[in-house]
């Protein structure tokens, strides 16, 4: 029995078929190669996508060139170094967040480390302004709104001056979340498309059918989800713990700060039953991605690596950050009555 579907005729699967353990043959080619049919989870999405629907605006994405270039990159790594796929997950990741993240992210210390060395002499400017203002507005009768329009108009110009002067815009220190999360976006498309056989590279299929074996412990099929969600909740875990430790290092955060990291909290709690829905290669990914985000934020911590990168020194900076952050935590989590 056919149905039609987006202008294409397709054959249902039968009840018998969806409870099989292994997927169903399709009929042989004409070179007699019988492949595996790809789970029914990714059939209904590649439909969803070639039916011009909603799923379009994935298909230009799933087809575009920074992806194509990122399974092409993870094609070569898996090509040059012949490990199991799960390893080349891993070790790509590694590599990219060593090559490309932590650099930025050490750019990022510098800037945020040359901008709170300003803060004394930016305290320092606003307390003089607000005494010139305040001269000026009597002699001059302004309102408080006046006065008050004239004191952020020119501390504006003061402190963006400042950091003209020190080259260290705090804008300039966003540039890690600009590179970062496209590469993380454009990392998993690309390993889904690997997972659902939707690759437009040549080896597209044979990437499908070696995933489904080059897992390893309780995930052998790289394209199937973790019924265990054992990855699911390790890529919470650890990001959690990143959010926290975070927050650990920040002193009299504002009501915006609290605001946010109480946002950033539940985005990382609502990642577990996200990651217990997509293929277990793209949930490898996450956890290989958040132990390295995890790991580049305590290296960044060490004074030695800090004096490498050539961070400045700041008021905040502990000559043991690690014993600091160790009793920060207790003191909130373990000992807290």
């Amino acid at each position: 029995m056919l149905f039609r579907l987006g202008g294409r005729w397709l054959r249902p699967l039968s009840v018998l078929q969806l409870g099989t353990r292994d997927p169903p043959l399709v009929p042989a080619s004409a070179g007699g190669i019988k492949h595996s049919a790809p789970p029914v989870w990714a059939v209904a999405s590649v439909s969803a996508v070639d039916s011009g629907g909603p799923g379009s605006w994935y298909e230009a994405l799933a087809t575009s060139a920074p992806v194509q270039g990122t399974e092409e990159v993870l094609l070569g790594m898996h090509s040059a170094t012949g490990l199991p796929w799960w390893a080349c997950i891993g070790l790509t990741t590694v590599a990219l967040r060593g090559a490309v993240t932590l650099p930025l992210a050490a750019y990022q210390h510098y800037i945020l480390a040359k901008v709170e060395n300003l803060q004394p002499e930016i305290k320092s400017i606003a307390r003089h302004l607000n005494q010139e203002v305040a001269v000026r507005a009597n002699q001059l009768r302004w309102s408080k709104r006046v006065a008050r329009l004239t004191y952020l108009k020119n501390m504006r110009r003061l402190v963006s001056e400042l950091y003209v002067r020190d080259n260290c815009h705090p804008f300039k220190a966003t540039v890690l979340v600009w590179i970062q999360f496209p590469m993380w976006i454009f990392m998993s498309v690309a390993l889904r498309n690997f997972s659902t056989g939707a690759t437009h590279s040549e080896a597209g299929f044979s990437v499908q059918e070696q995933l489904a074996t080059d897992g390893i412990l309780w995930f052998p099929d790289l394209t199937a989800l973790d019924s265990t969600w054992i990855l699911p909740i390790s890529v919470g875990i650890i990001n959690l713990l990143i959010v926290e430790i975070f927050a650990l290092q920040k002193i009299g955060t504002s009501r915006f700060q609290t605001y946010v990291m109480y946002f950033v909290r539940a985005v990382s709690l609502l990642m577990i039953p996200v990651a217990a829905t997509v293929p277990s290669s793209i949930v490898l990914y996450w956890l290989c991605s958040s132990l390295m985000g995890l790991s580049q934020n305590l290296l960044l911590r060490s004074p030695r690596f800090r004096r490498l990168c050539r961070i400045p020194l700041t008021k905040s900076d502990s000559d043991s950050p690690y014993k600091d952050l160790f009793a920060a935590f207790y003191a909130k989590f373990i000992s807290r009555k």
